[in-house]
């Protein structure tokens, strides 16, 4: 059983708390979330000085996460489709996107509606770009999130998996991961063959990788 414990510590002039949250672990954690608190992992055994102490000595590295995480709570708070930014307009009914806008009870339920597009838009440009391609064989097309890639071939499983956040981006980086994920099916690796194949689908997929950070 975990328990916690808080208190703060001075970063950037600034009083930034910090959780400190005992479990049956070997190393010391520390991470910042998007609430602005400081959340540190450790075993019982580890006296609440010895933290301060190393938070302290680690400023720098959680000055910079503090700004990771504020940039990651403004980014939640928006809203994409297709690359394109929403402007969320209360609305009790069925949600819809309207031009600019997207009309919806709450952000919550706005960011999902945007998900529940997902399938269909990716399957949609996926019929479109297998027209390009020759010899592919049957494979099922599937989404899901994922946090540290946009695609996914599976020859064993025959599956393509494409990332649901995906659909906040621009098509023309819809078009380049399905791309992407469709020459795998002749080069399972990134060797300079894999690359060549896909700039003859795709010649800019530098600058898409760039984008994407891919």
């Amino acid at each position: 059983m975990k328990s916690t414990v808080e208190n703060k510590i001075l970063v950037d002039n600034q009083w930034i708390p910090y959780i400190i949250e005992y479990k049956k672990i070997k190393n010391i954690y520390f991470r910042v979330k998007e609430d602005g608190i400081i959340h540190v992992s450790c075993n019982k055994y580890v006296s609440q000085s010895y933290i301060k102490n190393l938070l302290e000595e680690n400023t720098d590295a959680i000055s910079r996460m503090l700004k990771r995480a504020n940039n990651r709570a403004v980014n939640n708070s928006k809203l994409f489709y297709l690359g394109n930014e929403l402007r969320l307009m209360e609305y009790d009914g069925k949600p819809y996107i309207d031009n600019d806008f997207i009309y919806a009870k709450d952000y919550e339920q706005a960011k999902d509606y945007i998900y529940s597009l997902a399938f269909d838009v990716f399957n949609s440009r996926l019929e479109q770009i297998k027209i390009n391609f020759k010899d592919l064989p049957n494979f099922r097309l599937r989404i899901r999130k994922m946090t540290t890639k946009w695609g996914v071939c599976n020859k064993k499983s025959m599956t393509v998996t494409l990332n649901t956040e995906l659909i906040t981006k621009d098509v023309s980086l819809i078009d380049y991961v399905i791309v992407h994920e469709l020459c795998h099916f002749k080069y399972m690796d990134h060797s300079a063959n894999f690359w060549k194949y896909v700039a003859s689908f795709y010649p800019y997929y530098k600058q898409a990788r760039k984008e994407l950070n891919y």
